[in-house]
């Protein structure tokens, strides 16, 4: 996120250089680079409260005398009549509908309004539209504005599942599938909660009216959405890290006196609704605690001093968390906000002394099984360790930097499961994937566990060999028996029942302690090697593929590698892949039968029949050129 250093120092009496702010933030854990006159920050996510200038400011209170003078419109208002019903209170708890109309859009933007989008040269979209984007960088809070002349009907929240386009404010055609959390009109969908709004009821240059919705979404519901759907959603970043549910009639306060400095409001009413009471955190002062977790030496009254200045108030023993404090939970938390304050760098030096473990040394061993899965076509995987499902095993982070990741796993088969459909989804047919990692569990005490797992599903190889034959259970079997003949492995059939697929090929899984396989694995002699490069990158597509076979008779034997060096080397930005699917060599007639499957996908667009013919006939006349090749039935 950029935030101008001008629009920070505005609210500091001390009036601090560009240099001393930057030192202030890093002592704060906030990592940016300087651009100009314009920080460039780098959030950790648990950190959705600084997306603003707002935020950082509260931050910043703990080293500088504060004037957050922002003027808002503080007289009474009258009470929006909205037709709106709120049918998934679960994911928005809290909402609030400002509806303004004005006489004018007004020619010039002024004051901070102004400075926003000159300092960090953004362009301006339309009036309404423009103030809550700004307001947006001011408070953290997103708000979405929609033409009132199209809100011809009753609004409704809800979550929807299933197959519905929706054509975004950004002339964006997508299709909405699985679970998403929408606005709705007249049984359409005007807005995809927290991400983006529809164009049909988008403001324009001429919007003199306007609903502003001003929302709390459950993270939760808002998480992946815009990855999903290919969407640039600052609103959605912020959603995602979570805002603060208390805010909402200051922002649209605030939001009014922005529009009443750049012309006349003719009509203005608001409502709110609240669906449960706000949750208050409190823990209890603890500064022993504090000392404990640091290794300082702090008394209780700076102590609680430091936190009065980032916005936590203590009564009764208790420290009242703020509401836009939401990553606050324990004294661990409490902990690392003393420290940030006080500096990493300023906390006195202790020596560790962890005993020495005599423990084997899997590496070699962990290799060979690496070699012999990618001589069988396996990929290996790397997954987080952290997860989001609980069980009765499972290690919980105390303060971990993902709300929704929050447990250290206990097994590696989940997420491969996960690695095997996000495959499946993107038309992968022969889909082998492996993992070596810890697992952690909590029985009884604390436990590690070196793991092997693999899944797979569908065909054999991409290959003539093994292109009709399909993964099951006793193809897996014959092939660890070929390393480690004495062992019997345990691979199990996953059901396809749970999961998020409409695909029947069996997926056989199987998941070993490393420490558990005999040593007979060093002997493998291995047939793979390094990359001599490590190899790019490359975008993964979430757009359909089509594929093309063409089966050649070859009647020169000596021009067959001719003919697989054109095939197997052919480069166009649409070809994902190219493989021999079936080989049968003739003696009788002196001939080769040889088939090539050409996948086409694009990254950026559905690929038509007149795009891939284009290709797929330049291949053919190609390969017709040389001698002894031929395509039955051309």
């Amino acid at each position: 996120m950029k935030i101008a250093y001008s629009h920070l120092v505005r609210y500091i009496q001390e009036n601090p250089t560009i240099e001393q702010v930057s030192e202030s933030l890093f002592q704060l854990g906030h990592e940016h680079e300087i651009e100009g006159n314009i920080f460039d920050m780098e959030f950790t996510p648990n950190r959705g409260d600084c997306l603003s200038i707002n935020g950082l400011i509260r931050d910043l209170a703990v080293f500088y005398t504060i004037d957050l003078n922002q003027e808002i419109y503080d007289k009474p208002l009258s009470k929006l009549n909205m037709d709106f019903e709120n049918q998934s209170e679960n994911i928005c708890p809290r909402i609030s509908f400002l509806k303004l109309e004005i006489d004018r859009i007004p020619e010039l933007y002024k004051n901070s309004l102004e400075d926003y989008f000159y300092d960090l040269g953004i362009n301006k979209n339309n009036f309404f539209t423009d103030v809550s984007n700004y307001l947006s960088y001011e408070t953290g809070q997103p708000t979405h504005c929609y033409d009132a002349n199209t809100i011809n009907n009753k609004l409704i929240f809800h979550e929807i599942e299933s197959d519905e386009e929706f054509e975004t404010l950004l002339n964006k055609k997508i299709t909405l599938k699985g679970k998403n959390a929408v606005f709705s009109m007249n049984n359409n969908v005007i807005n995809l909660a927290g991400v983006v709004g529809g164009k049909n009821t988008s403001c324009s240059r001429d919007t003199l009216k306007v609903f502003v919705e001003c929302a709390f979404f459950e993270p939760e519901a808002i998480i992946g959405k815009s990855v999903k759907y290919d969407i640039q959603s600052e609103a959605s970043h912020k959603f995602e890290r979570g805002i603060d549910q208390d805010c909402q009639d200051k922002v649209l306060r605030r939001f009014i006196q922005v529009v009443s400095e750049h012309t006349n409001i003719l009509e203005m009413s608001i409502v709110s609704y609240k669906y449960r009471k706000n949750h208050i955190t409190q823990i209890p002062v603890n500064v022993h605690k504090i000392n404990q977790i640091i290794g300082i030496n702090l008394n209780e009254h700076d102590y609680l001093n430091y936190l009065a200045k980032l916005g936590f108030i203590s009564e009764g023993g208790l420290i009242n968390i703020p509401s836009f404090r939401s990553d606050v939970k324990t004294q661990n938390d409490l902990a690392e906000e003393i420290a940030r304050v006080i500096g990493y760098d300023n906390l006195s030096r202790a020596e560790i002394n962890i005993p020495k473990i005599n423990k084997q040394n899997y590496k070699d061993l962990e290799n060979k099984l690496r070699y012999f899965l990618l001589d069988h076509g396996f990929y290996e995987v790397i997954n987080s360790s952290f997860v989001g499902t609980f069980s009765q095993e499972a290690i919980k982070v105390d303060n971990p930097l993902d709300s929704n990741r929050a447990y250290l796993r206990t097994n590696l088969t989940n997420s491969l499961v996960e690695n095997l459909l996000f495959n499946e989804r993107r038309q992968k047919d022969s889909i082998k994937l492996f993992e070596i990692s810890d697992v952690y569990s909590s029985n009884n005490g604390i436990h590690k566990k070196r793991k092997l797992s693999i899944i797979a599903s569908g065909r054999v190889g991409l290959n003539y060999q093994d292109f009709s034959k399909k993964i099951n259970k006793k193809y897996l079997e014959a092939l660890f028996h070929e390393i480690l003949p004495n062992e019997i492995f345990d691979f199990k059939i996953l059901s396809r029942e749970l999961l998020d697929t409409k695909l029947t090929n069996e997926i056989v899984s199987l998941e070993v302690d490393i420490k558990s396989l005999p040593n007979d694995i060093l002997f493998y002699k291995e047939i793979s090697k390094p990359p001599e490069r490590l190899n790019q990158y490359s975008p993964i597509s979430d757009l359909p593929s089509s594929f093309k076979d063409i089966s050649y008779a070859v009647k020169n034997y000596n021009k067959i590698q001719d003919l697989q060096d054109l095939m197997l080397n052919y480069e166009n930005d649409i070809i994902k892949n190219v493989f021999i699917f079936d080989y049968f060599k003739n003696e009788k007639a002196q001939e080769i039968k040889i088939g090539f499957r050409i996948i086409f996908q694009s990254i950026e667009t559905t690929l038509t029949s007149s795009q891939i013919d284009l290709i797929y006939n330049d291949i053919i006349n190609k390969s017709l050129e040389i001698e002894g090749i031929s395509i039955p039935g051309i």
